[in-house]
């Protein structure tokens, strides 16, 4: 297939045709040009996509790879990930409660562990798909994986031998728990799950992003449009999943819903492996990863050296259309730029030591990343507080009233309120925040450090209602009959606290990930993806770490205190209200690390300050 050159006029008109029929007029216009080759395949005119290669490893051709149908290939992995993922953790606390016979605490940090382990875990994915696998091995890998995770979960919730024999708790009896044996089970299927989420978090959206040339205006604007789509199917995976898949669990068992999970997850990846000859490729590249202990071994290791009086004598191979200007900010890190005796192998034209010497853009990326670490650990209590949604949250349902007539929802549902907020809030801020906002300063949204600002003030709003509602519910509890299973008050309460961190969610999720990605170095968006799935990951396991903090300061030997065994004997008002304060006083050090930051401006085709409503180009996780 002959590559051709064209004049830039001659460019946009054939490539603003790349994605739509071409007319007679067109291709007629093409052959009267100096720039159509005859003799390849009939006449037919072909041009490719300088930084991919199909599947045979050759330049990719734009008119039979990428696109649309590539994509949308990618998304239903993408979908049963979404539904395995959510519709195993906002229900996995009832079941470790009511069959599994585990005390309250003890079960929440089950589901933030899982959860914050899958969040981690996208690190190891990301790397393996950067330096080894390439992002199309590692999800029909990764997805296998989770198939297989999903499979062993619904086997250990159906075999009666791998969790304990049914009991009704009481004041005076107490169920037996699983054993070590039947744990150790839940918790390989779990865990094999998470190693499944892990890696394809990290690379599907990648993915979809490689099947779109950013240098091509079309396939730009095309590419824009995928990330709503992306994020419509995510938030179409999650609702799928806190109703029907969790209506499922409770109603007709748990092992047929994940079973579903498995075999749909199945069924994507033969759909997904379809597309193999249509897919875009971009070759693996070194891990930001490396790069960024490269650059602090040469720091330790020149550590004694001054620095040059002329930041000129500091080291640089990059070209020039692509360096990164040097800055003042953390200028220890400038001396692994020093050139010094070493750092070249005598007798031998190469580039230097990459161990011993870095070049001023590499140190400046990494720059960049370290500056981004005070955000982003200011941000980690937010999914603290978010954790608790899908745990203690899910345990308040399932001691109230929840029924609608006579159907009764399941307590894990309760989250689709959640999902709403979210869905309400994106619509709010597109259609009226954004556009009043526009009018009054002249800007045409919230900034990112702005957005972030409003989920953590929301989600500590959240918190405060949580524990007013929770005093209420404990009040009723006290009154009531010790053996009454559902509580005289309604389920309902406790939308707000459901409302108002959804909608913190909203800001919060697109704030972050518009920030970690603009002022992230181009060739590290891994490493920012990373970094924004790591505070996700500790804000669970910060939960985990309270939760046991809290319950050793405040328990006692007969599993009471504010986490009690039975969180009706217990004061999880006083847990939810704990949240809140550490919530304001987070926010001080926030605000103060947002004014500190120093925003870098981002390059047109990482624009993301309308990443909500679509208007321009946007990446997603």
């Amino acid at each position: 297939m002959v590559s051709l050159s064209f004049h830039d006029n001659m460019r946009h008109t054939i490539l603003s045709m790349a994605v739509e029929p071409f007319s007679f007029d067109v291709i007629n216009m093409i052959k009267d040009s100096e720039y159509f080759v005859p003799g390849s395949q009939e006449g037919k005119m072909s041009w490719t996509v300088a930084d991919a290669v199909d599947y045979k490893g050759f330049q990719a051709d734009r008119s039979k790879t990428g696109g649309w149908i590539p994509a949308a290939l990618i998304l239903g992995i993408e979908i049963c990930e979404r539904l395995s993922t959510m519709g195993i953790a906002v229900n996995l606390v009832t079941y470790l409660v009511s069959t599994v016979h585990l005390p309250s605490s003890t079960s929440a940090n089950v589901v933030t562990d899982f959860m914050g382990t899958s969040f981690l875990l996208c690190l190891l994915g990301g790397f393996l798909a950067d330096s080894f696998l390439g992002r199309y091995k590692t999800i029909a890998i990764f997805a296998i994986i989770q198939t297989l995770g999903t499979g062993t979960l619904a086997i250990a919730t159906k075999l009666p031998q791998l969790r304990p024999p049914p009991c009704h708790a009481s004041a005076s009896h107490r169920c037996k728990a699983a054993n070590g044996f039947q744990m150790g089970i839940l918790y390989m299927a779990l865990y094999i799950i998470a190693l499944g989420t892990g890696g394809l978090k990290s690379s599907v959206s990648g993915f979809g992003t490689d099947q779109f040339d950013e240098k091509d205006e079309k396939e730009k604007a095309q590419m824009a449009y995928f990330f709503n789509r992306f994020f419509f199917f995510i938030s179409t995976g999650t609702l799928m999943a806190v109703t029907v898949l969790v209506y499922l669990q409770d109603e007709v068992g748990r092992s047929w819903a994940y079973g579903i999970c498995s075999v749909s997850m199945f069924v994507a990846i033969l759909i997904f492996l379809s597309g193999t000859k249509r897919y875009r490729y971009k070759k693996s590249l070194r891990s930001p990863l490396v790069q960024i202990f490269q650059v602090i071994v040469a720091v330790i290791n020149k550590r004694k050296m001054e620095l040059p009086y002329n930041v000129e004598l500091l080291y640089e191979d990059t070209p020039v259309a692509t360096r990164i200007h040097h800055t003042d900010q953390f200028h220890f890190l400038d001396k692994a730029a020093i050139v010094a005796e070493g750092d070249f192998e005598i007798n031998v034209v190469s580039a230097p030591n990459p161990w011993r010497l870095c070049s001023v853009t590499r140190v400046e990326e990494v720059k960049m990343i370290v500056g981004l670490l005070p955000i982003w650990a200011t941000t980690i209590i937010f999914w603290t507080t978010y954790a608790q949604m899908i745990t203690f949250s899910v345990e308040q349902a399932f001691t109230m009233e929840r029924s609608i007539g006579s159907f009764q929802i399941p307590a894990g549902s309760l989250t689709v309120f959640f999902v709403a907020a979210i869905l309400i809030t994106l619509a709010l801020y597109d259609r009226l925040i954004m556009p009043f906002w526009k009018k009054w300063k002249g800007k045409p949204g919230f900034t990112n450090l702005q957005r972030i600002a409003v989920g953590l003030v929301l989600s500590t709003f959240g918190m405060a209602a949580a524990a007013v509602v929770e005093k209420k519910r404990l009040a009723v509890a006290r009154a009531a009959d010790s053996t009454t299973a559902t509580l005289p008050l309604s389920v309902f309460l406790l939308i707000p606290q459901f409302f108002l961190v959804g909608a913190g969610e909203a800001f919060m999720y697109t704030g972050q990930l518009d920030f970690f990605i603009t002022q992230s170095p181009k060739g590290m968006k891994t490493m920012s993806t990373g970094l924004f799935l790591t505070t996700l990951s500790l804000g669970f396991f910060v939960s985990s770490f309270l939760v046991s903090v809290v319950k050793r300061v405040t328990g006692s030997n007969d599993g009471q205190g504010w986490l009690a065994d039975n969180i009706n004997h217990g004061r999880l008002d006083c847990f939810y209200g704990l949240l809140a304060v550490l919530g304001i006083i987070n926010f001080v050090p926030y605000l103060v690390c947002a004014v500190w930051y120093k925003p870098r401006k981002p390059k047109p085709g990482l624009m993301m300050e309308t990443i909500v409503n679509g208007s321009s180009a946007e990446d997603k996780c």
